[in-house]
C-alpha cells in the first residue's frame, strides 16, 4: 500500500524529515508515536500535499504509484484522506454541502457517477447515527460552533462517508474526553479492512487502547528510529522518548 523511502521534507528552508522510511500495508493499522517537533504533523502534510512542504529527496509512493508527483486533489482521488488534528471552520458552508462536494468531486476524478441526493441523504443519515451525530448539525456551517469532541466525530464521518483507502489520522485524541473517544474510535475501528490502511499518528497510549495497532514506529529526529508491535507504545508509555531522541 504506502511506502516512503528515505524521504526528505523542509519547511522554510528547514529541514524536517531527515531520511524517513517506512512501509504501511494493505489490512494494517500503524501508528508513529513521538516526542514534539519531530516530523509526524510534516509527515501527514507532505504525504497529502500541503503547500510549503518541500519534499528535498526520497521518495512516496501509493500501490507503486508516485505519491509525492500528484496534486493534493488527485491524492484525495486515490483514496488518501487526512484527519486533521485541528479541524477548521468553514462558515457559510452546511456539512451536508461540503461533504457531498467532495464525495462527488472525488467520484468524477474517478471516472464515476455522482450521487444521487436520495443516496446521499440516505447514507448520511446512517453514518452520522453510527457516530451519535444530531443529524440537524450537518446543516450547520463545518464546524462552527462545534465542540472539540464534535469536530473530531465530523472528521470521523466524513471518513466513513468518502471511504478513502488510505488514512492518516493526525492526534485524532487531542481534546477528546472518554466518551468521545470511545465513539471516534468506534468509527475508526469500523473502517478497517484487508484493501484499507491507516496511519495513526498520536503521543500518548491511550489511543492506541481503542485503535489497536499492528506496528509501532517512533518518529525522533525526523526518521524513524525504532519499530515494534503494539507492546512499544507501552514501553513508550512507561520510559518516554528520551533514548530515541538522543539516538536520533
Amino acid at each position: 500500500m504506502l511506502k516512503v523511502e528515505n524521504l526528505h521534507a523542509a519547511v522554510d528552508g528547514k529541514e524536517i524529515l531527515k531520511g524517513l522510511s517506512l512501509e504501511v500495508p494493505a489490512g494494517e493499522v500503524h501508528a508513529i508515536m513521538g516526542p514534539n517537533g519531530a516530523g509526524k504533523s510534516t509527515l501527514s502534510y507532505v504525504l497529502t500535499g500541503r503547500d510549503g512542504y518541500e519534499v528535498t529527496g526520497g521518495s512516496a509512493t501509493l500501490d507503486g504509484e508516485d505519491l509525492l508527483a500528484l496534486a493534493p486533489d488527485e491524492r484525495a482521488a486515490r483514496g488518501v484522506f487526512l484527519s486533521f488534528q485541528y479541524p477548521l471552520e468553514i462558515p457559510g458552508v452546511p456539512a451536508l454541502t461540503f461533504i457531498r462536494t467532495a464525495l462527488n468531486a472525488q467520484r468524477r476524478a474517478r471516472g464515476e457517477g455522482e450521487i444521487s441526493a436520495p443516496e446521499f441523504l440516505k447514507l448520511a443519515r446512517t453514518k452520522s447515527a453510527e457516530l451519535k451525530i444530531d443529524f440537524e448539525m450537518l446543516k450547520r456551517a463545518l464546524n462552527v460552533g462545534f465542540s472539540g469532541g464534535e469536530k473530531k466525530r465530523m472528521e470521523i464521518l466524513q471518513m466513513a462517508m468518502l471511504s478513502p483507502r488510505f488514512l492518516i489520522l493526525d492526534e485524532t485524541d487531542s481534546g477528546l474526553d472518554i466518551d468521545a473517544l470511545r465513539i471516534v474510535s468506534e468509527g475508526v475501528n469500523a473502517l478497517r479492512s484487508p484493501d484499507r490502511a491507516m496511519l495513526v499518528i498520536t503521543h500518548y497510549q491511550r489511543l492506541l487502547d481503542y485503535i489497536k495497532p499492528d506496528r509501532v514506529h517512533v518518529l525522533a529526529g525526523g526518521r524513524i528510529v525504532a519499530s515494534g508491535g503494539p507492546e512499544l507504545a507501552l514501553e513508550l508509555e512507561k520510559a518516554g522518548y528520551e533514548r530515541y531522541e538522543a539516538a536520533a
